[in-house]
């Protein structure tokens, strides 16, 4: 332990540094007297929940692992060419007859069955109705009198597959979110942005794993057990949309739909090496999902797409929409000469997460630098010191209860679903002898849960007001902000339980309600993908959406995983 504390201090000394050296000090970083404001009883909230995550990573360290049953393979290289063309393209293709709907979905169903036994991404499939819809799609395009505009317009994505994340109700699909006790739980109907889809035109394919009700970084679950990347499957996929982001990258899907509540989307595409955009929130219908938002959690949840091919994002973002598409004005022409760039390469040195990676310093100033050098705009980079309480500013709000006072619902309730609430100590005590239903993050989550006061910190509290404020006239109506993804790239199986806060690089984001776009970057000396958030204000969506299409431009995009 006494290791494990000068380790923290020294990851603490040194993100100071990193500020010291690459941040211009546009608003003085918090002195240490500043942490004086905390009250003794915030103080002793702080280390109760430093000592219990120290007790959980002991125990971790004592307890058997469930490792992916993954070969050492690498995936086979997609093939088809089928594959490698966006979903804007296949459905230019199929309304133009020059490939039917039914080889383009035959094309991906091989594909998924070529890799799925991999990476464990598809958990459910329905390849036998995919291919009836399929076949009606060519039908119709074989009737139709009004020519391919009309098709275009009515049916954007007309015979396009589509991948959908488990948590999402698809009709007929499983709606289990990884609980073992909603084992036999079938979506009676469609979630909204799933079923604008199929009204475009989509097909569904199957649905995709995630972490235990979708609330940790790793998608694995005893339903359905550990997905892995793609890029090295010994790897992490991320969560909570892990597997959304594994068959994506895999080239076992094109499009698909994801939700961010903490970087659920923004993590599966960062360590994949694929885009996806966590929308303003309020625009795309989060009903429908499992679980459900509860206390405030519905101000920071987003539902959005996740693809391969930056052009796919804004015809996805326009039909997952919906009536509320206006708000965003996606059609509006965005010259990137003509906006403001901000970058921020870390945090400014938070003690719950770890510093941020040289090569991911590193690729975020070379996009400075193209940027610069490309659209002669000048970055400037910012310190925001708020953004080292990020954790803590999500922690806290995550907590909040809704205009009623009505609290969240309790995470050890949701775990007992349909029955009692999981007693989380009996739980871990079980999973010693290998009897829980539950994943080590899950029940650890319950038990940090039981550290939490009634009362939210005014310190943190004062923290995200201010950081809300300098964030908000910061970007304005025409800024974009470059922000790292994670501290690291996709960590090995299970590793994130020793660093479980590092997620708080995409989780501030949520709370502040910001629109956000993951760009992969290409990859790096391990071969894994980099990338880095793009950040506009509340309703700028377009800007940030403008910006992944340079990127993928200047740097490449999406990289078959099985090519490299």
């Amino acid at each position: 332990m006494l290791m494990v504390r000068l380790r923290n201090r020294y990851h603490y000394l040194h993100q100071e540094r990193l500020t010291a050296e690459l941040l211009p000090l546009t608003l003085r970083p918090p002195t240490r007297g500043g942490n004086m404001a905390l009250s003794l009883l915030e103080k002793a909230q702080s280390w109760l929940f430093r000592a219990v995550t120290a007790l959980f990573f002991a125990i971790f360290q004592l307890l058997w692992t469930q490792r992916p049953a993954a070969s050492a393979r690498k995936l086979p290289p997609a093939g088809n060419p089928l594959l490698l063309q966006s979903a804007t393209q296949l459905a230019r293709r199929i309304r133009r007859k020059e490939v039917s709907s039914v080889e383009v979905v035959q094309a991906y169903i091989d594909r998924i069955q070529e890799v799925n036994p991999f990476i464990n991404a598809v958990v459910k499939d329905r390849f036998a109705a995919a291919l009836q819809e399929a076949a009606q799609v060519d039908k119709l395009i074989e009737e139709e009198t009004g020519g391919e505009e009309v098709l275009e317009d009515r049916l954007p994505l007309l015979g396009v597959p589509l991948s959908v994340k488990e948590s999402f109700s698809l009709q007929g699909m499983p709606l289990t979110t990884g609980l073992m006790s909603r084992r036999g739980v079938v979506a009676p109907v469609d979630a909204p942005p799933v079923a604008l889809l199929k009204r475009a035109g989509a097909v569904p394919l199957g649905v995709t794993n995630t972490s235990e009700l979708c609330m940790w970084l790793e998608s694995h679950n005893h339903l359905y057990g550990v997905t892995c990347n793609p890029y090295d499957l010994e790897r992490i996929p991320g969560g909570s949309s892990g597997g959304e982001g594994s068959i994506l990258a895999a080239a076992g899907a094109v499009v698909g739909v994801g939700s961010d509540i903490g970087g659920s989307i923004r993590m599966p595409c960062f360590f994949n090496g694929i885009f996806g955009h966590k929308t303003t929130p309020g625009v795309v219908s989060c009903e429908n999902q499992y679980p459900p938002p509860s206390g405030r959690q519905m101000e920071y949840l987003s539902t959005g797409p996740m693809c391969r091919y930056a052009e796919d994002l804004v015809p996805m973002l326009k039909i997952m929409a919906g009536p509320n598409a206006h708000m965003l004005s996606l059609d509006a022409d965005v010259d990137l000469k003509k906006l403001r760039f901000f970058s921020i390469p870390h945090d400014g040195g938070s003690p719950y997460t770890h510093p941020v990676s040289r090569e991911l310093l590193d690729i975020q100033r070379k996009v400075v630098e193209r940027l610069e050098a490309d659209l002669g705009v000048r970055v400037q980079r910012v310190c925001l010191p708020e953004l080292r309480y990020g954790f803590q500013i999500w922690d806290t709000y995550m907590g909040l209860p809704d205009k009623e006072g009505k609290p969240p619902q309790a995470f050890a309730e949701l775990m007992g679903e349909p029955g009692r609430p999981a007693w989380a100590l009996w739980e871990l005590l079980k999973r010693m002898v290998g009897k829980s239903d539950h994943t080590m993050p899950a029940i650890m989550l319950a038990l940090l849960e039981m550290t939490h006061l009634s009362k939210p910190s005014p310190f943190i509290i004062r923290q995200k007001e201010e950081l809300q404020r300098k964030m908000d006239e910061l970007l304005g109506t025409d800024g974009v902000l470059l922000y790292p993804s994670h501290p690291r790239v996709a960590p090995k199986h299970h590793h994130p339980l020793f660093r479980p806060f590092d997620f708080a690089y995409t989780a501030i984001l949520n709370i502040l309600g910001l629109p956000v776009t993951q760009c992969p970057l290409g990859l790096g000396a391990e071969g894994l993908p980099l990338g880095v958030q793009v950040v506009a204000g509340k309703l700028q969506d377009r800007l940030t959406l403008a910006v992944a299409l340079y990127l993928e431009k200047t740097f490449g995009g999406w990289r078959d995983p099985g090519a490299k």
